[in-house]
């Protein structure tokens, strides 16, 4: 390389760096920018075991500098990228807006108060993806509470509890607090007693159809002027367990004639016969209503803003009556509609996908057909992807719908560089990206996928196509191809056509058998002869693909045996995979009682399909 040329990668690579840095928030790293960097310059190419060495301390140079430093710099050399990058930020802001009268409170603190009665499903990932950002934007402070005060309804599920964490670790944000209310029940029992003693809760006995009716009318029960000493005594007899299901609750005083029913002496406590599943609550009979435990710890734990639903507008000014008794100033409220999610056949419940799985349809709450995050998560998508696109949803009170294909685009910018490519060639019908198989399928012995003879006596021996095709410092991937290849069906070329064998060079069809042409290049760029991917037909790896589709069966690249559970893989023409598990070794493992019950043969490595 000559010095005019290194002065040239210099400069390009301090304004890569400088770009990074910025749009990342974070130190450069030589890794980074190598894509980017050769990709926009292939003239670097042919110099790539050079290029790290020139590239690393500029990186060093820039990762020493802040950011007003950095932005000066970039500036300079290259102000368009600068102008970029602020359309960008005003674009999140746009977003997600100011939160309101956020300067008028010394920190700012939001909760995510989730029900745990099963791991989340993608529209829950909505609420910790904003207050996690929220909390970044004011540094602020995140609470986790659940909000499992009813044992019997929404029945928490105690996996649940460190499923939800798992989940909110997995989404890049770590909890400044957490909390259970079944934690807090004697809490909520010394406020409800105080709410007593201000005349604003009173005890009825009113059989419930019966109080519906008269709430319908505006008409006060009987109970609602009892005095305070006899209300505190039936309260305690509630705490106490001498009541069972129905026969009495506490009832909120407050306005009868409301033009709202639903706000009309509402009830705040209950009595529920079913023991918590937590043995540290298993003894409480009296349990709050969401309203009352909520709006009580919001207070007791400092909350400034809340969002929820537009929906539970009615929550708000039922719980305002709780805190005029008691002189609290009400948090700041903002409401969004509800996200739906495309893609999926299953419905985006918790207790569906509990059903589904009870009835043996879905493999799990990992099951790539599951609208999970635990599924999404096994496919490979990083918790980052999810964040910005729920992100970028915003706080419209409108119901949003929340495309699939902006989640992968942002998985993709993410992994990209990374991410190593790899042959599959499906068995399967391959009429979708990823395959459109529903349930479970078998390998068919005579499918989709083509076994060809390759003859030639001047052939390679292997073809030897990039490990990625931005990062030639990688390597070339060595996949020998024998006597014969697989071929998918659409892309066999008819009798006397030639076809491009990635990484291997150009072959003609003679009447089923692949005759070697050549290497040369300009067959593909100006006689358009097609470029496909390929296999060895007798030493490659059986793949079983898991998608939100189905199983898709296939054959991968004798090299994809050296990958590892959790390593990402392009299949270049069909999409990401993460590699899940090698059924064999689970049989091994299986034999000592360790293995996991899912899908796969024997001699299957399993993969679960993230996207295109």
């Amino acid at each position: 390389m000559d010095e005019e040329l290194r002065e040239r990668v210099r400069a390009e690579a301090e304004t890569a760096a400088l770009f990074n840095a910025l749009k990342h928030g974070s130190d450069p790293e030589v890794g980074a920018i190598m894509g980017p960097l050769m990709g926009e310059n292939p003239e670097f190419r042919e110099h790539g075991d050079q290029i790290p060495g020139v590239v690393a301390p500029v990186v060093q140079e820039v990762a020493g500098m802040d950011e007003q430093e950095r932005r000066e710099r970039l500036s300079e050399l290259a102000p368009e990228l600068v102008e970029e990058l602020e359309a960008e930020d005003e674009a999140d802001e746009r977003a997600l807006p100011d939160l309101p009268n956020a300067d008028e409170y010394d920190e700012i603190r939001m909760r995510a108060a989730p029900n745990p009665n099963g791991p989340w499903h993608l529209g829950h990932a909505r609420m910790p993806s904003v207050i996690g950002t929220y909390k970044q934007r004011y540094d602020g402070h995140f609470i986790v509470r659940f909000d499992d005060t009813d044992p019997e309804t929404k029945r928490p599920d105690l996996d649940a509890y460190d499923a939800i964490l798992d989940d909110v670790d997995y989404l890049g944000f770590e909890p400044d607090e957490v909390l259970r209310a079944s934690d807090r029940v004697e809490t909520y029992y010394d406020y409800a007693r105080d709410l007593i003693d201000e005349g604003g809760a009173y005890t009825c006995s009113c059989p419930a159809e019966q109080f519906r009716e008269l709430k319908a009318d505006g008409e006060p029960c009987p109970h609602r002027d009892k005095d305070a000493e006899t209300v505190r005594a039936e309260f305690e007899e509630m705490v106490d367990g001498e009541y069972d299901a129905g026969e009495m609750v506490l009832r909120v005083r407050t306005d009868i004639t409301h033009k709202n029913p639903a706000l009309r002496d509402f009830v705040a406590f209950r009595v529920v016969d079913t023991p918590h599943p937590r043995e540290e609550a298993a003894d409480y009979r009296a349990w709050p209503m969401l309203d009352f435990q909520s709006g009580v710890d919001d207070h007791l734990t400092g909350v400034t803003h809340i969002i929820r639903g537009i929906d539970l507008q009615d929550s708000a000014k039922r719980q305002r009556f709780v805190y005029d008794y008691f002189g609290w100033e009400y948090p700041e409220v903002l409401h969004w509609g509800h996200v739906q999610v495309d893609e999926y056949d299953v419905k985006l419940s918790t207790s569906t996908i509990k059903e589904r799985i009870d009835a043996g349809d879905l493999t799990g709450w990992d099951d790539p057909r599951a609208p999970t995050l635990k599924s999404v998560r096994r496919r490979g998508i990083r918790g980052q992807a999810i964040v910005d696109a729920m992100v970028e949803l915003g706080l419209s009170t409108s119901d949003v719908d929340l495309a699939m294909s902006s989640v992968y685009a942002n998985n993709r910018d993410l992994v990209d560089e990374e991410t190593d490519r790899s042959f599959l060639v499906r068995d399967t019908d391959v009429s979708a990206p990823g395959g459109d198989v529903a349930g479970e399928v078998e390998r068919a012995p005579d499918g989709p996928a083509q076994r060809l003879a390759v003859a030639g006596d001047d052939r390679p021996d292997a073809g030897h196509p990039p490990v990625h095709p931005n990062h030639e410092e990688r390597g070339d991937r060595d996949i020998p191809v024998g006597d014969a290849v697989l071929l998918e069906a659409g892309d066999v070329p008819a009798h006397g056509d030639r076809v491009w064998l990635k990484g291997y060079g150009c072959l003609r069809n003679d009447d089923g058998t692949l005759r070697w042409v050549g290497t040369d290049i300009e067959m593909v760029r100006e006689e358009d002869v097609p470029v496909v991917h390929w296999v060895p037909a007798d030493d490659n790896v059986p793949v079983r693909m898991r998608t939100v589709h189905g199983d898709v069966l296939g054959y991968a690249e004798p090299g994809f045996a050296d990958y590892e559970p959790d390593d990402l893989v392009q299949f270049e023409r069909v999409g990401f995979v993460r590699y899940d598990r090698d059924t064999a070794a689970d049989a091994d493992a299986d034999a000592d009682g360790d293995a996991e019950a899912d899908t796969g043969a024997a001699d299957e490595t399993v993969v679960y399909y993230a996207h295109p």
